[in-house]
């Protein structure tokens, strides 16, 4: 039988207090990623009490577009390519 995961387990439940939820999704994933066009969206994101958990999440999920946690796509980008270069290379 397959499960469906739920909004509310342990690695989501941080969703469900985001202040994002209720605005308007576009507002998250404007049609270019500027400083003039994303910070309505980063404003939001500042005031928010799960900040850290969403943009973690992003970060760990690769998510491609939109703000999460106060980033951008490419300031995600660069943090994920820091934790990556960051891990010791594995031996072979």
């Amino acid at each position: 039988m397959a499960r469906t995961p739920s909004i509310n387990n342990h690695h989501s439940g941080w969703r469900v207090r985001a202040l994002c939820v209720g605005e308007d999704p576009e507002l998250f994933f404007p049609l270019v990623e500027t400083d003039v066009a994303t910070a309505p969206a980063r404003a939001v994101c500042r005031r928010c009490p799960v900040l850290a958990a969403c943009r973690d999440w992003a970060v760990r999920h690769g998510e491609a577009d939109g703000v999460w946690g106060d980033t951008t796509a490419s300031q995600r980008r660069a943090i994920r390519g820091a934790l990556l270069s960051d891990r010791p290379a594995r031996s072979t």
